[in-house]
């Protein structure tokens, strides 16, 4: 389980870095099409009207979007600076009655008992802080309603962008997602440890209560985030590639090995 000093360690980071986080958004394009290719997936789960739990909400990039969709949000995390700049768009944005904000680890969703969900979402790594998920998923059972939905976006130990670097000669970003004590990440001068799973791990970890629904690939073809500037200097490239991810995504290796994968489970209605 992750320690008290990860754990401040990461809030610390992303409540400096919050001021300006969507202002990195904005700018790269490859992060755009990230989103939007994960708010299709979710959409194709969600209903207008249901009750979504979004874990590592941070500035509310999605869940002003799940609100404008006609989804009721509570929107949890454990950075202050983010959530003050989630709340402060919830207002802006005249979205306080379907977007509810409360300080909330994905570590401590025990606070959360008494309230059910139709969807779990967590996007963007959020997760891939802890070395161990098995009991934040335990948790799910409590939150998450019969027949309800989750879908997590993670990050898996087999990035083959990040492999190709090797032949640049940078080895320690080449197999960085193969440590097995998580690798060192650096967030506004604030060090923490990230680590990465499996797919197969991560749908075991679910339990039988759970059914595989959908498993798509993020950043498998098409670049990572960090590498924006590709996206911009060859733009008839990139767009070759995201439409051949697009056709790929679903299928492996294509959606294991990625930077990000999206996986979305159901809870079945009941165990026979």
């Amino acid at each position: 389980m992750i320690n008290a000093e990860q754990q401040t360690n990461v809030s610390d980071a992303f409540s400096r870095q919050s001021s300006f986080f969507d202002s990195i958004e904005n700018s790269n394009p490859v992060l755009k099409w990230m989103r939007s290719r994960i708010h299709d997936h979710v959409m194709g789960f969600l209903k207008p009207g249901q009750r979504m739990l979004e874990l590592n909400a941070g500035t509310g990039i999605d869940a002003v979007y799940f609100a404008c969709q006609g989804i009721n949000v509570l929107a949890t995390d454990n950075s202050d600076g983010m959530l003050d700049r989630l709340s402060q768009k919830a207002s802006d944005l005249k979205l306080e009655e379907m977007i509810t904000v409360r300080n909330c680890s994905f570590l401590e969703l025990n606070k959360l008992q008494g309230s059910t969900f139709d969807y779990i979402f967590s996007d963007f790594g959020g997760l891939n802080c802890t070395p161990d998920l098995q009991p934040v998923l335990e948790s799910f059972n409590h939150l998450l309603k019969p027949g309800g939905f989750a879908t997590l976006v993670i990050m898996p130990p087999v990035c083959p962008w990040e492999i190709l670097s090797l032949f640049k000669g940078n080895s320690k970003l080449a197999f960085r997602r193969f440590k097995r004590d998580g690798a060192e990440s650096l967030v506004e001068g604030i060090g923490f440890k990230t680590y990465y799973f499996k797919p197969s791990e991560l749908i075991k970890s679910f339990g039988k209560q759970y059914e595989r629904m959908k498993l798509q690939g993020l950043g498998s073809v098409s670049p990572p985030p960090y590498k924006s500037q590709f996206a911009v200097k060859f733009p008839s490239v990139y767009s070759a590639l995201i439409r051949t991810e697009s056709r790929l995504s679903e299928y492996f290796p294509f959606n294991s090995w990625a930077d990000h994968f999206i996986l979305t489970m159901k809870r079945k209605q009941s165990i026979h």
